[in-house]
């Protein structure tokens, strides 16, 4: 077999594609492997330029291969499909992934270590299990309401909803009833309790985290908004600059330029919702805290910016602010300073 230079894997759960070429990017193998067999065939190989999609499974598997020694590179699904040559299928996307991997200009996700994704799996569940909380409250209140009894909002109401079942017996309505609902009161009950469990958890990782303490200075930035950065792109070196790592984000404005005329629009709302989330989220409390100068460094760019923008937009523009300063903080290894220019 000739030297591979530069090879595409395709993943899959059982059969896995390989596209590799040489040096003068002509094709030497093509081919398909079972799961047992992939780490086998690349130990065999010398070191070589290994692309892959950044998808399920991708992060075990680069580090994996890292182990036998190769150059392993992450490429986000949206930047390979423009690579992929008519009909779609393995063999196809196999190519493109080779194709993709050799381009000098070519965006690379960073592989994530074991502590990152545990932290992110946390992170993960906790989200679930929220949503669960908000699903069985609703259906409570839902259900409560169709015999009469309302319950004001909030978790107050919601707590007064859940006394109610348990301390409540109406001899005229059936039993079954309330064995059903206090089915889903109990239910309730054990998501709260594991949702604390998990807030614990993640307290603990945070206080045993240098990274993740230096981030909780930043205004608007906590534990939650904290360990999740640091679980998605760890030391946010694979960005060159605090803009780059917003955009990715997605809280820049959206571009439709042409012609030397700029035309922004909202914000992009690409890369990682979660984050983007807990961003806003972040920024939107400091505005509804009357806490506004604190939260921008007293900065008057931000004063000015409430004057002439509805707060929906001030807020998103300072969970920007606050991305671009997270990455400078994790990149020069320094606490946050609270600015004080003008």
């Amino acid at each position: 077999m000739k030297k591979i230079s530069i090879i595409g894997l395709d993943l899959a759960k059982r059969i896995f594609q390989v596209h590799g070429v040489d040096e003068q990017h002509r094709v030497v193998v093509q081919k398909s492997l079972q799961r047992l067999e992939l780490l086998d065939w690349f130990g065999q190989l010398e070191p070589c330029l290994v692309g892959l999609e950044a998808c399920a499974t991708s992060h075990y598997w680069s580090r994996e291969i890292r182990k036998l020694g190769h150059d392993v590179r992450l490429i986000p699904p949206a930047y390979v499909k423009p690579y992929v040559r008519r009909q779609k299928n393995d063999r196809a996307d196999a190519a493109a992934i080779c194709e993709a991997v050799s381009r000098p200009s070519m965006r690379f996700a960073g592989i994530k270590t074991i502590g990152q994704q545990t932290v992110q799996v946390l992170h993960r569940t906790r989200e679930l299990l929220i949503k669960q909380r908000v699903q069985l409250s609703n259906a409570l209140r839902a259900h409560l309401a169709e015999f009469g009894w309302i319950f004001p909002q909030g978790n107050s109401g919601l707590d007064q909803a859940i006394s109610f079942v348990k301390e409540t017996h109406d001899a005229e309505l059936p039993t079954a009833l309330w064995d059903i609902l206090l089915c889903q009161v109990e239910q309730l009950a054990r998501v709260r309790a594991a949702i604390a469990t998990l807030g614990k958890q993640m307290a603990c990782w945070h206080r045993a985290d240098g990274d993740s303490k230096r981030l909780a200075t930043i205004p608007g930035v906590g534990v939650v908004t904290a360990s999740a950065i640091l679980a998605s792109i760890g030391n946010g070196k694979q960005f060159k600059s605090g803009r780059e790592f917003a955009a990715w984000v997605g809280l820049v404005p959206r571009q439709n330029s042409s012609g030397g005329k700029e035309k922004l629009g909202r914000i992009s709302k690409q890369g990682n919702r979660y984050l983007r989330q807990l961003f806003v989220a972040g920024a939107t409390a400091y505005l509804r805290g009357k806490r506004c100068e604190k939260a921008a460094g007293g900065s008057i760019w931000f004063s000015q910016l409430l004057q002439r923008k509805p707060g929906r937009v001030a807020s998103v523009a300072l969970a920007n602010k606050m991305a671009r300063i997270v990455w400078a903080v994790l990149t020069t290894g320094e606490y946050y300073r609270a600015s004080t220019a003008v």
